[in-house]
Order: C-alpha cells, then sequence, then structure tokens
C-alpha cells in the first residue's frame, strides 16, 4: 500500500458548488521537437470542507480518497488570497 499522497498547487478559478472549488494547475514542460518550455493546464475539483476558498486564491491541496466522481484532492493550505 502506498501512503504517497501528491500535493498540488495552482489558483482558484471557479467556486463550484458546496464546498467545492475549480483549481487551475499550470506545469512547464519541455517541447519534444522545439526544445522550448511551454505551460501545461490541467483544472482539479478540490474539497473545501469550510467553504473559505473565494476566486483568486492561491492554494496547496493533497490527494485523498475518491469524494465523488471527479473530486479526489482535499485543501490543505491557502497559499495566497486574491484580490477581492
Amino acid at each position: 500500500m502506498s501512503t504517497h499522497k501528491r500535493e498540488i498547487q495552482g489558483v482558484v478559478v471557479k467556486v463550484s458548488g458546496d464546498k467545492t472549488a475549480s483549481v487551475l494547475v499550470t506545469r512547464s514542460v519541455l517541447h519534444p521537437k522545439y526544445h522550448k518550455t511551454v505551460k501545461r493546464f490541467k483544472k482539479y475539483l478540490v474539497h473545501d470542507e469550510k467553504n473559505e476558498l473565494a476566486e483568486g486564491d492561491t492554494v496547496i491541496a493533497i490527494e485523498c480518497r475518491p469524494l465523488s466522481k471527479t473530486k479526489s484532492f482535499r485543501l490543505k493550505t491557502i497559499v495566497a488570497t486574491g484580490v477581492k
């Protein structure tokens, strides 16, 4: 059994429903042909138990058991708050 939990850091783009936020994660990848650094984006649904997230917040989420069909990350910490 693996105890390694993946952590992702990203920006909240949408507070989608009760106790859920959509987080955009950006990563830099070297292009295989042109050998230039390009950005890759992916959105994850993150469980926010206390409904404390707002759009623009930078957060760290940690992997957990599947909480719904598409949600398998929960909020760990809020790194920075967005501009209100």
